[in-house]
């Protein structure tokens, strides 16, 4: 569901989790809650709580009163996630002040699977941001932090956020640079 141009306020129908902006430090908004939504970017909201913001990711937006977004898998067998699926859920992630995904704006420089002891699977990412000194940076973490614990399999995720290389204009994905016209 889109929202309009103008902030809408709703009433929070069960507890919702959410993610402070800028720490990205996790929280709960209680049930029946009165919150400002002030933007829905990528299936993520954005809004105001008791005069600070939160993100709430799209899988939760049914506590918001909107249509949750699902993550679809298909058949999954036991053991370690795929790498596939690892990759699908990254590109439901969107920079929260550029309309594309985390991967075809070339934030994400690579993902391993490591499989611990008993089954126990971790997922690490190393992703840039678009700015050294984005204010976004926990918030995104957060935001792939929290989506990709929904992958199945995945026992534990670590971001690692890195500026070497520097992110530039070149890592952005073709069909993004049409999307964005700047191509």
């Amino acid at each position: 569901m889109a929202i309009s141009a103008e902030q809408r306020m709703v009433a929070v129908v069960r507890d919702c989790p959410a993610r402070a902006v800028p720490s990205g430090t996790p929280m709960t908004i209680p049930k029946n809650t009165f919150v400002t939504i002030t933007q829905a970017r990528g299936g993520n909201y954005t809004i105001s709580h008791r005069g600070n913001l939160a993100r709430v990711d799209g899988t939760d937006a049914d506590a918001l009163g909107l249509e949750t977004e699902e993550l679809e898998f298909g058949d999954i067998a036991e053991g370690a996630p795929l790498e596939e699926h690892v990759w699908a859920t990254l590109r439901t992630i969107y920079d929260p002040e550029i309309p594309v995904n985390i991967v075809d704006l070339g934030l994400v420089y690579g993902v391993a699977i490591e499989e611990k002891s008993r089954g126990h699977d971790v997922v690490k990412v190393t992703m840039t941001l678009t700015s050294p000194t984005c204010g976004m940076g926990q918030v995104l973490a957060g935001d792939v932090r929290y989506r990709l614990q929904k992958v199945p399999n995945v026992d534990e995720v670590f971001v690692d956020i890195v500026f070497d290389p520097p992110w530039n204009r070149d890592n952005i994905s073709e069909e993004a640079q049409l999307e964005l016209g700047i191509f």
